[in-house]
């Protein structure tokens, strides 16, 4: 069985490192523009749920659908914490 074709309007989210390093997420391309520069992830982080950016890397064509690496942007990401920070407290 195969999967259905994509649409042209959409595009795979690489997440390269990070918090989200290894995961991917599909988004659209809305009103004809490129893939997004900058993108922001909510995700639960050993239970706790934080805000994490992400900017733009290379784009590349994978079975006629484009891939986009993005990068963890942490100055401006919500800190990640795990239970051995707080050990050390």
């Amino acid at each position: 069985m195969t999967n259905p074709p994509r649409a042209e309007h959409e595009y795979i989210v690489e997440y390269v490192d990070g918090p989200l390093a290894g995961s991917t997420d599909r988004r659209l391309l809305v009103n004809g523009a490129g893939p997004d520069e900058r993108i922001g992830s909510v995700a639960a982080i050993e239970g706790l749920e934080s805000l994490f950016w992400y900017v733009k890397g290379a784009e590349r064509l994978v079975n006629s659908e484009k891939y986009v690496a993005y990068h963890f942007d942490a100055p401006d990401s919500d800190p990640v914490e795990t239970d051995k920070d707080h050990e050390s407290l």
